[in-house]
């Protein structure tokens, strides 16, 4: 087994980084759990903030997420600009059980409260709900289907 206790979560605002960041979000989503690639990658990529866990010493990217805000995070809040949205958190298979999903959560909640926003929902899917929920998230509202996938909204203030 490879070791990935030593990483890094950064905001990922090169090119590069942004591959990686899609890349990973391939494997999960696309590959992994079916998701069409149409459905995965969408406008708002290009105005979301991307965040990437990487290995120290070689760059591997390990995980990602992003977050919408103002305008592009309307739609998933119920309209408040103040909240943020979370989403599209993905950690590669090999890497899961090691804390990057949890560290790239807080970076995004660090990148949310940065731009003053008060709140961050997300849509998770019902299998990983007790992960948010340990996060300090709270579901509300009626399951779901996102891509053929069931899911729970779920919101936490910062």
């Amino acid at each position: 087994m490879t070791d990935f206790t030593e990483f890094v979560v950064r905001e990922a605002v090169t090119e590069a980084d942004r591959r990686a960041a899609f890349a990973v979000r391939r494997e999960v989503f696309v590959v992994e759990q079916g998701v069409p690639a149409e459905l995965e990658y969408d406008a708002h990529d290009s105005t979301a903030v991307h965040v990437l866990a990487v290995r120290r010493g070689d760059g591997t990217a390990l995980g990602t997420g992003r977050l919408l805000y103002g305008a592009d995070a309307a739609g998933r809040t119920g309209g408040d600009e103040g909240v943020g949205s979370l989403g599209r958190l993905a950690v590669t298979e090999a890497a899961r059980g090691l804390g990057a999903g949890a560290a790239l959560v807080r970076a995004i909640e660090d990148a949310a409260r940065a731009r003053g926003l008060t709140a961050v929902d997300l849509h998770a899917q019902t299998r990983v709900v007790g992960f948010y929920e340990r996060l300090g998230y709270a579901a509300y509202g009626a399951e779901f289907h996102d891509a053929g996938i069931p899911h729970l909204a779920m919101r936490r203030s910062l």
